[in-house]
């Protein structure tokens, strides 16, 4: 395997073989991870991404289009039948510019939005005021309630005070399902358009395993690397009525010629996800996240809303007296990867926060069951008691490289 970029660079392929030897002997926590298949990593690497390819199929600018158009077509019509979406765009490049696309289409800049704030659980183009979204829209944040958890009463409070043109209802950090009808009602109260940002859920929704946003809401996004267990990119779902102006902001608004190795790897995705056993995955997802959540409540972690609805655990380590940083970088040294993370109502910086944010997609995909994230769930305890022993984060590293032998990930043999 990489022969070809051995003969020609080997420093990047020794880059190339140590992340391999990472992924294959270690345990992928961070929520918005997951690992693809054989067959999407192949669509990745082909030679579509020798092709440019701006506009829309059957309407390109340049000649040579015939194949591309092809796989378009079947990206959008599989997006479609998963999704039960009126209209869909494959062509953003990822999660960040097709929000952007989002609100290009919908809203003139410095009109009003409402969106989850950020050390709350939203995300960074949810209004961040350093952010394109915060620098470009004026923005009135929702919070999460002491409990960790969202007052729908509240939101529409808010709504009614400050008359949002928009409403984005999503997260990053958000352990529990959305209100995603209550959120559209309001919406409808108001007079304006209702934007939901499946990122995180867009896999477990595909799955059937939580409820849709698509029958209640104007626009609808996910990207499709984190449980939906796709390529690095991203789809935009709407009703038709939108979809004239949503085609036009992402090409040619804000974007060039889609990547069209990508839409084929969409496609393959997709399908993937129409398949019964991709429902399982999506049950085991939501189960494996809640046996790993059982184990750090029986050690005292601080959950934030104390659990989960979905594939994503919020802890905040303040009770620990540890950082989320040190947690980090000691679980790092472990062979367990995932993020230092905000909580709500955060008293540290947001580069060493209180916070860690982990998940279960990517390990459910390698084929974990409750017992591995009870395992999981003890190793991580463990190191965190003794955050600086090295001694304690060698063995447990040993010990999960042992375990991770049994379930191989796609592309990692070298």
């Amino acid at each position: 395997m990489f022969d070809s970029i051995k003969a020609q660079d080997m420093e990047i392929y020794n880059a190339i073989v140590a992340e391999c030897h990472r992924q294959r002997d270690g345990i992928e926590l961070i929520p918005s991870e997951n690992y693809v298949s054989a067959a999407i990593l192949e669509a990745n690497g082909s030679i579509l991404t020798n092709k440019y390819s701006e506009g829309y199929p059957r309407k390109r600018y340049y000649g040579g289009q015939q194949n591309i158009d092809t796989i378009e077509e079947i990206a959008i019509a599989r997006a479609k039948e998963l999704f039960g979406c009126e209209y869909v765009n494959v062509q953003p490049y990822s999660g960040s510019p097709a929000n952007m696309a989002v609100y290009f289409a919908l809203l003139n800049f410095g009109d009003k939005v409402m969106g989850l704030k950020l050390d709350h659980g939203g995300h960074i183009t949810h209004g961040l005021p350093i952010s394109f979204s915060g620098k470009a829209y004026e923005w009135v944040p929702y919070l999460v309630e002491e409990n960790g958890f969202i007052d729908m009463d509240k939101v529409e409070e808010t709504a009614l005070r400050e008359k949002p043109k928009m409403i984005v209802a999503g997260f990053s950090a958000y352990p529990r399902n959305m209100d995603w009808k209550r959120f559209a009602d309001i919406c409808k109260k108001i007079g304006a358009y209702s934007f939901a940002d499946i990122s995180h859920v867009g896999g477990l929704i595909a799955a059937g395993v939580i409820e849709s946003p698509v029958p209640y809401f104007d626009v609808v996004m996910t990207t499709t690397h984190k449980t939906l267990r796709g390529p690095r990119s991203a789809i935009i779902m709407a009703k038709e009525e939108h979809g004239k102006a949503i085609d036009r902001a992402v090409f040619p608004g804000l974007q060039g010629g889609p990547h069209d190795q990508i839409t084929a790897s969409k496609a393959i995705c997709f399908e993937e996800a129409l398949r019964p056993e991709f429902k399982q995955y999506g049950e085991q997802v939501i189960t494996n996240a809640k046996a790993l959540a059982e184990v750090l409540l029986r050690y005292d972690y601080n959950l934030v809303s104390g659990g989960t609805d979905n594939h994503l655990i919020l802890v905040d380590l303040t009770n620990k007296g540890i950082s989320g940083k040190q947690a980090q970088d000691s679980l790092d040294r472990a062979e367990i990867t995932l993020n230092k993370n905000t909580v709500p109502y955060e008293k540290r910086s947001p580069m060493d926060p209180s916070g860690i944010r982990l998940g279960s997609p990517a390990v459910t995909t390698r084929g974990f069951k409750e017992k591995e994230m009870q395992m999981v769930g003890e190793w991580m305890h463990r190191v965190l008691s003794d955050i600086d022993n090295e001694e304690v984060q060698h063995q447990v590293a040993a010990e999960v490289k042992e375990l991770c032998q049994h379930f191989p990930v796609a592309g990692t043999r070298v």
